[in-house]
């Protein structure tokens, strides 16, 4: 049995069949809301004069998540050190992601880091 799912957007203003969603922000707040064509066109033509005189801020349109920095680890090891030794001793091991821990204790023991 096939099945067809359908998403209807509701204007919330008034009820009626909306257009989609429109996106706004003020005062450091990001907002939604969904509007028919008319109400849509209103929104804009009452934000006009403003965004006219106004300058972007940011990146742009979209906002991006800040990066998050990343810090050494407690132990104070040098993960790009333990792979490069690996390496040189043959010791096959992948470039990115968590160092395994029998590694890390073959690196200590050979280097007395």
């Amino acid at each position: 049995m096939a099945q067809k799912i359908q998403t209807v957007f509701v204007d919330d203003l008034d009820g009626s069949e909306a257009e989609g969603t429109v996106r706004f922000g003020l005062d450091g707040s990001e907002y939604e809301i969904d509007l028919n064509a008319d109400h849509a066109q209103a929104l804009r033509e009452a934000l006009a004069p403003y965004v006219s005189a106004a300058r972007r801020a940011g990146g742009g349109a979209t906002r991006r998540p800040a990066r998050t920095v990343r810090r050494a680890p407690a132990t104070g090891l040098n993960t790009t050190e333990v792979r490069e030794w690996a390496k040189s001793q043959g010791i096959d091991v992948k470039d990115r992601g968590r160092v395994p821990a029998e590694l890390v204790v073959k690196f200590k023991a050979a280097t007395g880091k």
